[in-house]
């Protein structure tokens, strides 16, 4: 599948990169970042004027509770919001009870 978006601000610090662009995915992988592409056939084009397109963001302090305070917040819950808040990486806390303290805790974790 491809996918265009159009006309967003592109950002990404570590290729001192921020512009106005358009952004073309195929397959999972950034294939162009040109001030102006036309869309592939069947491409899904999105407008992304007055948007920002940037790397995907890293949140190094996360409390996803698990194991042991489930009721407050599972790995599949912390994980499903931070996706949607544009997170793609995460570096859980472990403040947990049990904590997370061992190889077979920190693989279910994983």
């Amino acid at each position: 599948m491809h996918i265009l978006f159009k006309g967003g601000r592109v950002l990404d610090p570590s290729r001192s990169l921020d512009r106005p662009a358009d952004l073309l995915v195929e397959r999972g992988v950034i294939a162009a970042v040109e001030p102006r592409l036309d869309p592939p056939e069947n491409a899904l084009v999105i407008d992304a004027a007055g948007k920002v397109i940037v790397p995907g963001f890293v949140d190094l302090h996360a409390h996803l509770r698990e194991p042991g305070f489930e009721a407050k917040e599972t790995i599949a819950s912390g994980s499903a919001a931070a996706a949607a808040g544009g997170i793609t990486s995460l570096a859980c806390m472990p403040n947990t009870v049990p904590p997370i303290d061992c190889a077979a805790v920190a693989e279910l974790v994983r």
